[in-house]
Order: structure tokens, then sequence, then C-alpha cells
């Protein structure tokens, strides 16, 4: 039996009078939205649009915590001690779910933004203050993390549902990390390489990296960074793509087993 995908983007990145990515176009390719909680991006407003945009197209949501760093965007390494960022990822998560709950949704996961998740994924300890932060806040939550991460070991050290994500407009090096974005080829253009770029991973089961090398790993969610400019073309193109050859989408619903 072919296992159910699911399809994310982040969302709600926009903040005040600045506006980011195509939430409005994008909500309809998609299963699962992660939701800027505030401090990369995201204030109360645009959280609540999009959970009212979400709900309206039926696509399940979570936190999308980060960083306290709104003008990098949530892109720039910070070292805090485990207990202060213990903190505030809780606080992201309780503003998100309380907004949630105010709309009649339920948060199903967390995903870790940016600098965070990309230090998370190679930083054990530091994925272990992730882990334990989502596990001491719901520990019904899903964590969506990087595929070959240490931040998905931590998730399953810490006893958390964990569901692997791949990248669709991402490249990959050979330990499993993303190709940084300042260096030539980071990232997937057009919609057509992204939907092949993702359908040769699901074949082979594995990351597969630049220079071909395979890292075999489950595959539970793709994700469609939502700032792009091809984001729209490529949200439509995989999950038309996906569908058309068999493959099965859904949301991500907390508390449920695989």
């Amino acid at each position: 039996m072919t296992r159910i995908l699911n399809l994310n983007a982040d969302l709600g990145e926009s903040f005040g009078a600045w506006q980011m990515g195509h939430d409005a176009e994008l909500l309809g390719s998609l299963d699962s939205a992660s939701i800027a909680c505030g401090f990369h991006a995201g204030d109360p407003l645009v959280m609540r649009d999009t959970l009212r945009r979400a709900r309206a197209a039926g696509v399940s949501i979570g936190a999308h915590p980060a960083y306290p760093d709104l003008q990098g965007f949530g892109r720039r390494p910070m070292h805090l001690p485990p207990a202060e960022l213990e903190a505030i990822l809780i606080y992201q998560m309780a503003a998100l779910a309380g907004m949630a709950r105010s709309e009649g949704l339920d948060m199903a996961h967390v995903k870790p933004h940016g600098a965070l998740s990309n230090m998370a994924c190679v930083d054990a300890a530091l994925a272990d203050t992730v882990a334990t932060a989502i596990r001491a806040f719901d520990p019904g939550l899903i964590l969506l993390a990087p595929a070959c991460s240490a931040l998905a070991s931590a998730g399953r050290r810490a006893g958390l549902r964990v569901v692997e994500e791949i990248f669709a407009d991402r490249a990959y090096q050979d330990d499993g990390s993303l190709v940084p974005r300042s260096h030539p080829g980071a990232m997937i253009h057009g919609a057509a390489a992204s939907l092949a770029h993702v359908l040769a991973m699901l074949e082979a089961g594995a990351i597969i990296s630049v220079n071909g090398t395979h890292l075999p790993t489950p595959i539970g969610s793709i994700c469609v960074h939502g700032d792009g400019p091809e984001a729209v073309a490529t949200a439509r193109a995989l999950r038309a793509g996906l569908l058309e050859r068999g493959y099965p989408l859904a949301g991500l619903t907390a508390r449920a087993t695989d």
C-alpha cells in the first residue's frame, strides 16, 4: 500500500504592511500549513487571517516557531540558553494554538523555521531542546522535521510522533543537509524540475544529494517554500503529479497513527 503523503508550505509570513508569499493561491494545493508565530514573521492579524483561510481550504495547521529575529526573517544563527529557548518556543506555540482555538481549529504539528531548524538538524543538544519544548507544551503534537536530521531523531527520543519532510525546491548536500542559500544551485527552479526532484527521492526512498549520494529515509511530507516566486506553480504541479502517480495526499492530524 502506498504511504500517505502530505504537501505543506510555510504561510502567514507577512508582517504589518510588509507582504510575503502567496498564501491565498497556495492554499488550494496544500494539505498542511505551518504558520509563523510572530518572532520571524507574522503578527496577530496575519495569524488570524491565515488560520481562517486554512480553515476555509480544509488545510491542517501547525506552528512555525523561530528565533526572535524579525529583521533577519529568522535566518540568522542565534545561541540561546536552553531554558530561554524552550520558553520562546512554548510562547510561540501557545500563541498559535490559542488563535487556532478561537477559530475552531486544532493545531496538529510544529515545524521549526529557518536558522533554528537548520541548526537543530545538526546539533543534537539543540534538537533535544526543541523536542523538549514541544513535548512540554503538548506531547500529542507532530514534529514536522527534515528527513535524516538530528531534529527528527530528537523528536523520536522525546516520544513525539515525527513526520520526516523533504524539500521540493532545495538541493541537498551529501550529509543530508540543505545546500546553503548563499551557494550556487541551492534552489531547484521551475515546477517541472521540483516535481522530478521529489519523484526521484520518493522512488529511491532516500534523499538524493547534488552529487548523487542516496540517504535512505522515510518520507512523510513534502515542503514548498511559500515565499518563492514559483511557489504556486510548483505546489500545483506537485499535487497534480503526485496524485496522477497514485500517491494519496492528506493533512497532518495530531494523535493519529500512520
